[in-house]
């Protein structure tokens, strides 16, 4: 069954979430996060992560905004860095993460190759909203998709389920892309066709499923597509 609709993760696979505390390192006053911005960077994208799966596991919902904020809040304090004024600017760079240098011409491509493209993300739907007019990517994008919708984070089946009744397809011919091991796994189990942006070259996740590619950037995502 060929692939009919390409759908992407957002944080981390379209938009660069390390790009709120570089580029706040690089303001003026800021010599102290410039000493420890990438370490920042990762304790926020990781306690992040780890409050969407413990809230989904407990069944104690928060909109992605507030995990956010509270996964930044954590980093700070691990880092040393008690400015409520940073804060605030690192929050507001958040609405404003730029994408990967190749994703406009990716998805404009997929687009003239006649597929249908979404978002699919752990997001608020305010905050993919702003990312995709920020990254002016809109116009490319068939629809963006929230868990709020379903009141659950990823990795929850009923999650990847919202492609099927949004593009009425089934899961054969779709394929998921995610900079997250984890996700293209479980999207990998749900029975998408999978692809890891593994812009790290970190290790497979050891879970039931693996990713059915593993690629290093976005670019080859339209002529992956059409091989399939």
């Amino acid at each position: 069954m060929p692939i009919t609709t390409c759908v992407f993760d957002a944080y981390g696979t379209l938009f660069d979430v390390a790009a709120a505390a570089r580029i706040a390192a690089e303001q003026p006053g800021q010599e102290k996060l410039a000493e420890v911005w990438p370490r920042l960077a990762a304790d926020w994208r990781a306690k992040q992560l780890q409050y969407t799966w413990l809230r989904a596991i407990t069944g104690d919902y928060i909109s992605f905004w507030q995990v956010t904020s509270d996964g930044l809040d954590w980093a700070m304090e691990a880092s040393g860095l008690y400015d409520p004024i940073l804060r605030e600017t690192l929050l507001a760079l958040y609405w404003e993460l730029p994408a990967y240098p190749e994703v406009p011409k990716m998805l404009s491509t997929l687009k003239s190759n006649g597929l249908s493209t979404a978002i699919l993300s752990n997001g608020s739907p305010d905050m993919l909203q702003g990312a995709v007019e920020f990254a002016q990517v809109d116009a490319w994008l068939d629809a963006v998709l929230s868990v709020e919708d379903v009141g659950i984070f990823k990795p929850a089946k009923v999650v990847y389920d919202m492609v099927g009744t949004r593009f009425d397809t089934e899961p054969q011919e779709v394929l998921f892309v995610s900079a997250n091991g984890w996700d293209a796994a479980a999207a990998a189990q749900y029975g998408f066709t999978t692809a890891w942006v593994n812009r790290a070259s970190e290790p497979v996740d050891r879970l039931p499923a693996k990713p059915t590619h593993v690629l290093s950037d976005l670019a080859s995502i339209p002529d992956l597509a059409g091989s399939l």
